[in-house]
């Protein structure tokens, strides 16, 4: 009994400890840049790169983009899934709300994330724009592409074929070079308040994409 009331206040206190030993730490997290004050790399113009963008040299998304986004359950991913070759394992996985749950990230998971998009054809042919580092996708659509209204839904389909995007998205963002005063005060208060919105969905997405391929 002695032992047991003597634990209460020394528990308290631990998790007191603990508690504020992970507030410091997610204090000294560095945040996000916005968008507009960081260097926008370039691109290869043309589908030539190991990555391809999920946005055109016109600021739209590509078409794969939009066919992935738009995939369903029901029929696009549905499809997807019975015409790779007939595996057991394609039969088990988990469909919601058009993406793939646990298993994107693993090869069958990747492989239908690709014929939702159309295939590789499909993807490379109607690309023009592309990387050959996830690193300098991740600033380039970061910066040049965050306050697009699908942004997060782009950067997650991309993510599902191109897993290494998602795992080094945000320190790609952090480390990226900032540009100088002047460039950056051209971003207006109202764009600075909406690219904090949407780039912090758009973390959110790659963060998703990211815990689903472990």
């Amino acid at each position: 009994m002695f032992t047991h009331l003597l634990s209460r206040p020394i528990c308290v206190i631990l998790t007191a400890f603990i508690s504020l030993a992970f507030a410091g730490c997610a204090s000294r997290v560095k945040p996000l840049p916005l968008p507009g004050e960081i260097v926008a790399p370039e691109p290869i113009k043309g589908n030539s790169g190991k990555y391809m963008s999920p946005y055109t040299q016109d600021g739209v998304v590509a078409e794969w983009v939009d066919m992935a986004m738009t995939a369903s359950a029901g029929k696009s991913i549905g499809t997807a899934v019975g015409a790779i070759g007939g595996r057991v394992i394609a039969r088990k996985i988990p469909l919601l709300g058009g993406l793939l749950g646990g298993v994107v990230g693993s090869a069958i998971g990747k492989e239908v994330a690709i014929k939702a998009a159309g295939g590789w054809a499909k993807i490379k042919s109607t690309s023009d724009l592309s990387f050959n580092s996830p690193k300098t996708m991740a600033v380039y659509l970061y910066a040049r592409h965050a306050g697009h209204a699908d942004y997060s839904k782009a950067l997650k389909c991309t993510c599902e074929i191109y897993s290494e995007l998602g795992r080094v998205y945000q320190s790609a963002i952090r480390s990226a070079p900032r540009k100088v005063r002047s460039q950056a005060k051209k971003t207006t208060c109202t764009e600075s308040g909406a690219h904090q919105v949407l780039a912090s969905r758009a973390s959110t997405a790659a963060t998703a994409g990211k815990k689903g391929r472990r």
